[in-house]
């Protein structure tokens, strides 16, 4: 392919204009200065001009593509989100981005999106304003409209452009859950015309430009749900089902984005319109301010680790229990050869069966599948320590077995090896001591369930070695995960947060307050599952192994009601029979009578435990500042997203206001609610 580059007199920074032998114009984006392309107010400013030379003289087509390795366009510039100060000035911002896309939706000519990597949010409404679009065919490209995780939703003509071209199930499933999907996906629902290998992408493009193919339409099936008979009870399902997963309250945005196709659909001028109102209103929010803070604080721990180039090929994990198992198959997943030692193939089979069921459902295709279950070796006698560039050790929570285990597997470990643990309470100094080198031992604390949570805490003794800390970090980003540097005291930090709030249900409990209540209280202030069903998924066996630990390192007491669901085999979940009983894995319940419940509030008594401890980890540095905090407990155990974080929170409802709420719970309620003193240096600093 030949081509001339022709950028004219103007100064673009972000763009540049080529044109083959066809006279197709090939339009590359590249923002200045930056790893990924975003759609910052200076690229859509150039991108103007650009369109303006189209408009003027159009060409015989125009083929979009990124000259970044990275991907096509990541989206809006979230910073700028942060920078807009009112409803007013962000509708501003808005329709003139949507005002763009409708010009070059409405050139003469045919238009292009040649999409290779990721294609996300704004990025995606750029290529759905194009007439084709063509995917390539790699795991790398990843296409899907992730806005309502921000709290907004697509505000670019997302929302009126996309239901037309894949039908308003599979348009509504993108834009509610904000998944990101494969080139393969988006070929088979429509959202893209071809999924084509990267050698053939430029063909496939000027191909298409040339013959010009009529553009996809979905099938009558998915268009008659947009005929106005149905689409009230469509829709009805749609709040339903959302309900079940989001309160309207904490998060508006997917409710917006259905009422925006309900009502407004079928007057694509109108929705456009709406569309920018909507997601104006929404930008400014609350909600969407603490979501854009949670992307910011999801940044920052993928910035932990970034001093170490440190790579492993081969891990070996010891214990093939739950979390053994499960953190071996998730390595394998991403790649790895993974050696997975117990005491007999019959405990490590459990294991290769939960990873088949993995790869399956992650994988899809059986070369990628068998190529993943090949690489999951079973090694009863332990034979991969050696070869081994990280060992994780995943036994049953005791210091002695741990010790034993160490002094055994140390001098058959490589000099360079990561020797990592599991332990989710133990503190990683004591560990260190049965070994030669306590430098190199770092805690590497996964979250059941594996596959789903995406923190990992490193945790790090007064011995461990920075260098060892920092390689445990590129680790975890190497597994897909988001690392939380911890100091090593008991529990770390999302365990002995997340224990105080546990133990205060089972207080409830013992107090004959409903289960059901609690869950519900719990969930209506924003957890992602109520605290007594989390303690029976976790496993009250593991709950009171953790809280005897801390308890006996920071004091306070175990409530007797959880000693006794132990001790008659109650453990929750995975044996059918906790606080709940289960059926089919799932929690029978009944209705919740939260009518009957004590004042003060059972949600602050919850909240109040879990709020105190962060900041007793805050004062104690457990982690360096309450940024980190707030991240960990968010990806650790699910805390209210929209509210920013425990500390965030705190310093939006007032330090004096919160330190006031202890003191009032503690005088009915005794020691446990004494306030932390960090609560009066915070105030004095704020």
């Amino acid at each position: 392919m030949t081509l001339n580059e022709n950028n004219n007199d103007f100064d673009l920074k972000n763009w540049s204009i080529t044109f083959d032998a066809q006279n197709i114009a090939w339009l590359a984006i590249d923002k200045q200065d930056a790893s990924a392309n975003v759609l910052s107010q200076q690229v859509l400013r150039e991108f103007e001009y650009c369109l303006e030379r189209f408009e003027a003289e159009p060409p015989n087509g125009i083929i979009i593509f990124s000259k970044k390795k990275t991907g096509f366009i990541a989206g809006a510039d979230v910073n700028e989100f942060i920078e807009l100060k009112d409803e007013h000035q962000a509708l501003q911002f808005i329709r003139y981005a949507q005002g763009l896309f409708e010009r070059f939706e409405s050139l003469s000519c045919p238009t292009l999106a040649l999409i290779d990597g990721f294609c996300l949010g704004g990025g995606l409404e750029f290529a759905l304003a194009c007439r084709y679009r063509i995917a390539c065919d790699d795991a790398k490209t990843k296409l899907g409209l992730p806005e309502v995780k921000l709290g907004i939703h697509p505000g670019f003509g997302g929302t009126v452009r996309l239901v037309p071209l894949i039908g308003p199930m599979a348009a509504m499933d993108l834009m509610l859950t904000g998944r990101i999907i494969s080139a393969r996906a988006a070929k088979r629902i429509g959202l893209v015309d071809f999924s084509v290998p990267r050698r053939h992408l430029e063909t496939a493009a000027s191909k298409t430009i040339l013959s010009k193919p009529k553009p996809q339409t979905p099938s009558f099936f998915k268009r008659c749900l947009n005929f106005r008979i149905l689409k009230p009870l469509v829709a009805k399902i749609m709040y339903s089902k959302l309900a079940k997963k989001a309160n309207k309250a904490h998060y508006p945005a997917p409710y917006a984005i259905i009422d925006l196709w309900l009502k407004h659909e079928n007057d694509p001028d109108v929705m456009m319109n709406q569309e920018a109102r909507s997601i104006a209103k929404l930008v400014v929010g609350q909600t969407s301010k603490n979501l854009v803070r949670v992307f910011f604080l999801q940044e920052k721990l993928k910035e932990q680790g970034k001093q170490s180039d440190f790579k492993a090929q081969q891990v070996h994990v010891i214990g093939a229990g739950v979390m053994g198992g499960d953190i071996a198959a998730w390595c394998a997943l991403r790649g790895l050869r993974v050696t997975l030692q117990d005491q007999s193939p019959e405990r490590i089979s459990p294991a290769i069966k939960r990873a088949a069921k993995l790869f399956k459902k992650k994988l899809k295709q059986p070369r990628l599948i068998q190529q993943a279950m090949d690489r999951l070796i079973p090694d009863v006698k332990g034979l991969g320590v050696r070869a081994a560039d990280v060992v994780i050790e995943a036994i049953y929570e005791n210091k002695e077995a741990k010790q034993e285990l160490y002094r055994s597997i140390e001098p058959q470990m490589k000099k360079s090896a990561l020797l990592t643990t599991n332990t989710s309470s133990i503190p990683i100094d004591e560990l260190a001591q049965a070994l030669a080198q306590p430098e190199r031992l770092v805690g590497l604390h996964f979250f059941n369930p594996v596959a789903m949570m995406q923190l990992i805490e490193i945790v790090s003794s007064n011995q461990t070695s920075i260098e060892q800390a920092q390689h445990a970090a590129a680790f975890a980003k190497q597994l897909g995960r988001l690392p939380l540097p911890v100091k090593s005291t008991p529990g770390f930090l999302v365990n002995r947060i997340l224990m105080p709030y546990l133990l205060e249900a089972v207080e409830l409990l013992s107090e004959g307050i409903q289960a059901e209540t609690i869950d519900k209280l719990a969930t209506d202030f924003g957890m992602p599952m109520g605290p007594v069903e989390l303690a029976d998924t976790v496993g009250l066996d593991i709950c009171l192994s953790v809280a005897e630990i801390l308890t006996q390192h920071l004091g306070g007491n175990v409530p007797e009601l959880l000693r006794e669901k132990v001790k008659n085999g109650n453990m929750g979940r995975k044996t059918g029979k906790g606080f709940y009983e289960y059926k089919n894995n799932k929690a029978i319940k009944v209705k919740s009578s939260i009518d009957d419940s004590p004042s003060p509030s059972i949600q602050e008594r919850l909240v109040s435990r879990l709020m105190n401890e962060a900041m007793t980890c805050l004062r104690e540095k457990v982690v360096t500042d309450a940024d980190l905090l707030d991240a960990g407990i968010i990806f650790g155990t699910g805390f209210a997203p929209f509210l920013g974080g425990p500390m965030h929170y705190a310093e939006k409802i007032g330090f004096e206001a919160q330190k006031a709420q202890f003191q009032e719970l503690e005088q009915t309620f005794g020691d446990r609610f004494r306030p932390d003193d960090g609560w009066d240096s915070l105030k004095q600093a704020s």
